[in-house]
């Protein structure tokens, strides 16, 4: 018996949210592995090209595809004149698709409580109201296209010193919640000082140290800076000391690596083990805080220096156009 378009309708919307289900659940299983030590690294490489997906889309590439290096989808590649290769598997990522609703809800009165009937039940209406929900859609690597050569990043690779030094650390004291000041050489390369409510580096440092350290003290006092109040530092950080360092020694990695700065020797020392004893929460709350904000320094760094902005390879602008992703992987 041929089913009726509903009934098709029914089955298709079952097997997208069957195939959603299985990517998440996807997602979900890889977190935990990802923090093995190289894992990790590979995982802040992806991130550092990739920082305008979201975390979730972030992780799903690496899983898929952990060499991918630019991603985009099919028309976007199009636009950019080159062409996905024949035989190509797409790298699925899961796309917004948001839509109105109504639903229907108890009446409110002004002052928020339920209105009841003469009945004495509590009297309902119809709302419209903003949802979302997500399908499958795919991207490509540049690996997987062919056509004209992409422009490059214009820092080359560094040893010690950093192309635009000078313009990039005015970009990042711009963005700096406190004011920056070098000091005199000490242990540490740098810090953020909680009650003076400022950052200190040391004076001497090359440029690519000099780069890392005021990103790293920086991203602390974005995140976990405490409040002072006549003179005391108040309350206590709500992160142990370790996820505090780890969160902003990735994020410095993150972006320096973006700009072709170099620092996983250093990095990575910072790593080592964090996974033991970490649930997937508090592993997925971390790296969904080094994704963003590493994606809000980068934003600002090209923002302050354009020379150094890569080409923009973004998430498609509009959701809609996610479909004719979907459809010409499905017809490879």
């Amino acid at each position: 018996m041929r089913k009726t378009t509903a009934a098709r309708n029914a089955d298709a919307e079952a097997e997208r949210r069957e195939r959603v289900k299985a990517l998440t659940e996807k997602l979900e299983n890889g977190v935990k592995a990802v923090f093995e030590s190289e894992d990790y690294a590979r995982y802040l490489q992806a991130m550092s090209k990739f920082h305008h997906y979201s975390f979730g889309n972030c992780m799903l590439i690496f899983f898929q595809c952990p060499q991918a290096s630019a991603v985009a989808g099919y028309t976007t590649w199009k636009k950019m004149g080159r062409t996905v290769k024949k035989g190509e598997k797409g790298i699925q990522i899961l796309a917004p698709c948001p839509f109105k609703a109504l639903i229907e809800q108890n009446k409110l009165d002004d002052r928020g409580r339920i209105v009841f009937g003469p009945d004495g039940q509590p009297e309902t209406e119809s709302t419209l109201v903003n949802l979302t929900r997500f399908k499958i859609a795919y991207v490509f690597d540049v690996s997987q296209t062919e056509g004209k050569e992409l422009p490059t990043i214009g820092v080359d690779e560094l040893t010690g010193d950093v192309e635009g030094f000078d313009d990039i650390f005015s970009a990042v004291e711009a963005l700096s919640p406190v004011p920056i000041h070098y000091r005199e050489p000490q242990a540490s390369k740098g810090c953020y000082n909680h009650l003076e409510q400022c950052i200190y580096i040391n004076e001497g440092m090359s440029q690519v140290q000099t780069m890392k350290t005021l990103i790293h003290e920086t991203a602390h006092a974005k995140l976990h800076a405490l409040p002072v109040s006549a003179g005391i530092i108040m309350g206590t950080p709500v992160k142990d000391r370790r996820t505090r360092e780890v969160e902003a020694e990735s994020i410095a990695y993150v972006v320096c690596q973006h700009f072709g700065i170099d620092t996983s020797d250093y990095s990575f020392a910072y790593v080592t083990g964090w996974s033991r004893n970490k649930e997937t929460p508090e592993l997925k709350s971390s790296l969904d805080c080094i994704s963003k904000t590493s994606a809000e320094m980068i934003d600002a760094i090209e923002k302050a220096c354009p020379a150094l902005a890569r080409t923009p390879i973004k998430p498609q602008e509009a959701e809609n156009a996610f479909h004719r992703e979907t459809h010409y992987a499905a017809a490879r």
